[in-house]
């Protein structure tokens, strides 16, 4: 380092003496600022200080959250190391390493092993596995921010608490990014009181500067999307000012969009700009991220693909298509500008309508208060417990003792009762009480010779390891050229509504489908200009909490903004027709506003808690409306508000609405307004995945969506009716209510709306605030066209009846 005329920072300093004196931690940096090297030379300077601790073998196992991060740092660490002059291997195991050095690796473990949390458990069912870890100095887990709040978070929780009763004096270390609660990060992944710990926290900040690119005129009645397509010709220059510039979307679909937009309207840009997301081919995206690394590429359009760690130095600009919904999100992608730590990371952020703006607004407001949202750990997640203890089972086997002692150290299962303990074992070995007539939930048996809980079924062991993983995703297809080659990958519910000869875009090409065979699309090239870009279902991110208290904040103000705040002085003429035909929210308000037209009675109300709570809301509200007035509800949402459309008058006055808007047994409405029993069903899919009830993966064959649900769906019901407390059927519930109903968030939404002033409008038509929802209503049953068409008639009637 210091040949080379840099110096260590701080932090890194201080994370090389904790590791050397004994301690664990967690080290929490900027992105660029070195992070990876505080954790991986503090060994490497440990091991050159003290050779005798350290053995043949693996010293330091680095998990990460993705593959495409494995290999930038394997190529990092291993010049690093030759450098020193060290003869460390370092290398990578993941589901691309190939075959014969999987064999050579377990022959010899490298050095320096570099993976993720799925190829770690499926090495825990190698058989004398526990050989592999004895060496092992340390482990990492990078990006520990992203793995946390999930399964996969779940998972490494597990499988440390593996590793320390194989090496008992392994040290553990996350390497984060900042989030909200940095503490409860720590101890979910070091809760051993036996274990030293200490907090490394960089002092360096990294200097963010957010542009706004606005458009050239004020939409008064917004639109999501609409203006998005009008703002590419504005985002062109910004290319070319810049050496490298990644171009974030929200969604697969949007990055398609985008790059033929780029394209149409600069066409030298071809070759020069290049589209990467999850559905595309990994050798296409592996050659497109070393293309960056190169300065091959003026632009990427992309999605959260490359939002993690990959150091790309040549990128020195970050345009941010429409709203990110999160400031963690939003700081993330801008860090992945201006890498070297002296560098300021540069954001554009491109609104794809008016309304965004206040987004914009917000989100500096955030970065300017340091408010970060916090990821919440998961706990009793039983399905992925059941799937460590076949795991531990298929490879050495486990005394019931000492792994349930284990297991009550984890975060995730602290609350676990012994109760608990004996159903997973019971469940395991015969299926439970409904399941243990059929043989194939009896997958582990209790070994005569040493008493540990083992699988002795090949079958049984192929097939576990082939479904290790807690990524359940909807079925993919891969899309392949009839004459041969593989482009990428859709989603089983957009091209089942396809036929042959229809056409789509898919990594940046318009394809044309010549027939579906099993899992696979086979295609042509197609002549045409343009075709429909698929939808994925993970399309749409829900707006953070943080996010919506400042954008009720921003909202606020927005009648008398700041002066500096060029974004609400831009959205001026907007708020002021909203305010003249309606009315804007302070921060204390909660707004509902009654508009009648000839498609009917509307509702909309307000709360800005993002779609997904709206969504629930909207339900809620319709119910207990209908306890008033038998009424059927058309609902519609975005992520400032909701509509409630009817052909009859909506119960609605200063008297009723308080009753409506109620926080009194708030739960027990909301299970009486949704089917809950039907959204447990389909979240049971996955939990029935995850935990070898239903098999996804077999040789030669994976199970589609549709095949999951029907066999899941199956045992659901004969639990429900058999089984009610099955931990795996409560969990089912948990889930639905913690992550689909987000029942913490509601009741806080409630909380806040009963301490509000209620203000009801009756407004003469649709406002700019109701005007985008109304929009998202006629989208779920219009195509482009139509909608296009039906759209306008409806803004100018709006323009009329408001005469703007």
């Amino acid at each position: 380092m210091h040949e080379k005329g840099q110096k260590p920072f701080d932090f890194q300093l201080q994370t090389w003496n904790q590791y050397h004196n004994g301690y664990s931690g967690m080290v929490v940096a900027p992105t660029g600022f070195g992070k990876t090297f505080s954790v991986f030379l503090a060994v490497v300077i440990d091991y050159l200080n003290q050779p005798e601790v350290y053995k043949k073998g693996m010293k330091l196992l680095w998990v990460s959250p993705l593959r495409s991060l494995a290999k930038d740092l394997a190529k990092a660490m291993t010049i690093a190391v030759e450098e020193i002059g060290l003869d460390w291997e370092v290398e990578v195991r993941n589901g691309d390493t190939p075959q014969k050095d999987r064999r050579r690796q377990e022959r010899l473990m490298p050095d320096v092993l570099l993976t993720t949390p799925e190829t770690l458990h499926i090495l825990f069912t190698q058989k004398n596995n526990s050989r592999f870890f004895k060496t092992l100095n340390c482990i990492a887990i990078d990006e520990w921010h992203e793995l946390l709040g999930s399964k996969r978070g779940v998972l490494t929780e597990l499988a440390v608490s593996r590793l320390l009763t194989l090496s008992p004096r392994l040290q553990i270390y996350g390497i984060t990014a900042t989030i909200g609660n940095l503490d409860e990060a720590q101890k979910v992944l070091i809760p051993y009181e036996h274990i030293k710990t200490k907090r490394i926290v960089a002092k360096e900040k990294k200097k963010i500067e957010i542009v706004t690119v606005l458009p050239d005129e004020i939409e008064v009645l917004p639109w999501a999307g609409h203006m998005g397509v009008k703002m590419a010709a504005k985002i062109i220059p910004i290319i070319y000012e810049n050496n490298t510039t990644l171009i974030f979307t929200n969604t697969r679909n949007q990055s398609e969009i985008w790059y033929q937009q780029i394209l149409k309207i600069e066409p030298d840009l071809a070759g020069q700009i290049a589209i990467h997301h999850g559905s595309i081919d990994a050798e296409l995206r592996n050659w497109i991220e070393d293309a960056i690394s190169d300065g091959l590429l003026r632009a990427v359009v992309c999605t959260s693909s490359l939002d993690l760690g990959v150091d790309f130095k040549p990128v020195d600009c970050v345009i941010q298509i429409g709203s990110p919904k999160g400031i963690a999100r939003f700081m993330q992608r801008a860090g992945r500008s201006g890498h070297s730590p002296y560098e300021t990371s540069k954001i554009y952020f491109v609104p794809t309508h008016s309304l965004e703006l206040i987004e914009a607004a917000a989100l500096k407001q955030a970065v300017k208060d340091k408010r970060i949202e916090a990821r919440e750990p998961m706990v009793l997640t039983f399905d992925v417990l059941i799937q460590y203890m076949v795991s531990l089972a298929v490879g050495e086997g486990f005394n019931e003792t000492e792994l349930f002692t284990a297991i009550q150290k984890v975060h995730a299962f602290h609350y676990m009762t012994e109760e608990d303990w004996h159903w997973a074992l019971h469940f395991i070995t015969e299926g439970g009480n409904t399941l243990k007539s059929y043989e194939e939930y009896h997958k582990v048996i209790i070994d005569d010779e040493d008493g540990l809980y083992k699988v002795k079924s090949r079958r049984i062991a192929m097939l576990h390891r082939m479904n290790i993983g807690a990524i359940v995703s909807d079925a993919m297809l891969k899309v392949k050229f009839f004459s041969g080659g593989y482009i990428g990958m859709v989603e089983e519910y957009f091209i089942s509504k396809l036929k042959p000869n229809d056409h789509f875009i898919l990594a940046g090409r318009v394809l044309e489908i010549v027939t579906i065979k099993d899992m696979t699309v086979l295609v042509k090239r197609s002549k045409r200009k343009s075709a429909i870009t698929p939808s994925w279902l993970g399309g749409r991110l829900p707006l953070s909490s943080y996010l919506s208290h400042y954008l009720r904040e921003k909202l606020s103000e927005s009648l008398h903004p700041k002066t500096t705040e060029k974004e609400l002085k831009f959205l001026y003429p907007l708020i002021s027709q909203q305010e003249k035909h309606s009315h804007i929210p302070k921060k204390d308000e909660f707004l509902i506003e009654l508009i009648e037209t000839k498609d009917g009675h509307h509702v909309f109300m307000y709360p800005f808690e993002g779609r997904l709570v709206h969504e629930v809301m909207a339900a809620l509200i319709a119910y207990r409306l209908s306890l008033i007035k038998p009424l059927t509800f058309t609902i519609a949402m975005n992520d400032y508000g909701f509509e409630l459309l009817s052909d009859q008058s909506i119960p609605i006055d200063e008297h009723s609405i308080k009753t409506i808007l109620s926080k009194e047994n708030l739960m027990e409405d909301v299970i009486g307004s949704i089917n809950a029993s039907e959204m447990a069903s389909r979240k049971f899919r996955d939990i029935a995945v995850i935990s070898g009830l239903v098999v996804q993966s077999q040789p030669g064959n994976r199970k589609n969506n549709k095949s999951l649900q029907s066999s899941s769906g199956l045992i659901f019901r004969v639990l429900e009716d058999y089984e009610p407390q099955n931990l795996l059927l409560r969990q089912a519930y948990t889930e639905v209510f913690n992550q689909q109903l987000e029942e913490v968030r509601l009741k806080e939404a409630f909380e806040r709306i009963s301490k509000s002033k209620l203000i009801l409008k009756f407004a003469k038509s649709f406002t700019p605030l109701s005007f985008p929802i109304k929009v998202d209503s006629l989208r779920q049953s219009l195509t482009s066209e139509d909608l296009d068409a039906r759209i306008r008639r409806i803004r100018d009637d709006v323009m009329k009846e408001i005469q703007i």
